[in-house]
């Protein structure tokens, strides 16, 4: 006899293959189209069009702007998840709001913002221009605006745990001596690494992909100031669909891998929890 508080077996297939339809509908079949355009001609003209000069440049900008954004955020969404679980101070509450600052305002808002301010015509422009400094439609400003829109996930992804782990061992490890260096590195730390790497890849992903702020700073230079996600729009405008699409399927495999590598995070996490 089924149980008052259980759903009766119809309606949990139902729901079943509700959700696993709406899936295959909006992820897989969007992921497959992009990985059968790319290979409609074969691999050979795929790979060709990644080995484009363009296109080498575009994937090299973008790891680099990566490669910079990231250690950034890791290092402000420690600090900033640190201070908002372990610390009561004045302004709490608006570190915390500050933080979740880039998931309410739009990307292209942003980008903007930094044109205002470091644009030929903004409040710094000038300013730099006399000293030869060019922060948009250049390096500096693909790397401003990608910080802008990746800090939240390092410390998203932290404040909960942070605060779940409570200071009780961080006040006792105080209590006996150790110093703040200390007590991040041997107790604050070990609590939270595989959390850190799984913010870390999601700050990663979304650093790669990033394309509304990137698109209002980068000028499109080819070769020059164009990261992967502006490189599509570029091809796909131009009806080079193949190379488009490979380029897209370069970015989804990368995207792909950091899920799975975020899934191993979070069970080996989850083990450690268990086994604590």
């Amino acid at each position: 006899m089924r149980r008052a508080t259980e759903e009766p077996a119809w309606l949990r297939w139902l729901l079943c293959l509700t959700a696993v339809g709406l899936l295959a509908l909006f992820l897989a079949l969007p992921l497959a189209a992009v990985f059968t355009e790319a290979l409609r001609r074969g691999i050979g003209p795929a790979l060709a069009a990644l080995e484009d000069p363009d296109a080498v440049a575009a994937i090299g900008l973008t790891l680099l702007v990566a490669a910079i954004a990231v250690p950034v955020n890791l290092v402000g969404g420690v600090a900033a998840a640190w201070a908002i679980a372990q610390f009561d101070f004045p302004g709490r509450r608006l570190l915390t709001v500050l933080i979740e600052l880039p998931f309410s305002v739009s990307p292209v808002i942003s980008g903007l913002v930094y044109v205002l301010v470091f644009g030929a015509q903004g409040w710094l422009g000038p300013w730099l221009e006399t000293r030869g400094l060019q922060v948009i439609f250049a390096l500096p400003g693909l790397v401003l605006a990608t910080i802008f829109v990746t800090f939240p996930f390092v410390a998203r992804t932290l404040i909960p745990l942070m605060q779940a782990q409570g200071r009780a061992e961080a006040e006792a490890a105080a209590t006996l001596g150790a110093s703040g260096w200390q007590i991040f590195r041997r107790v604050t730390l070990p609590n939270i690494r595989w959390a850190l790497l799984s913010g870390v890849l999601l700050c990663n992903a979304r650093a790669m992909g990033e394309f509304g702020a990137v698109s209002v700073v980068s000028g499109h230079v080819r070769g020059e100031t164009n990261t992967m996600p502006l490189h599509v729009e570029i091809l796909y405008n131009e009806y080079q669909f193949v190379g488009a699409f490979a380029v897209a399927a370069l970015l989804a495999l990368l995207a792909l891998v950091t899920l799975g590598a975020k899934a191993v995070l979070e069970r080996m996490g989850g083990r450690r929890l268990e086994s604590a």
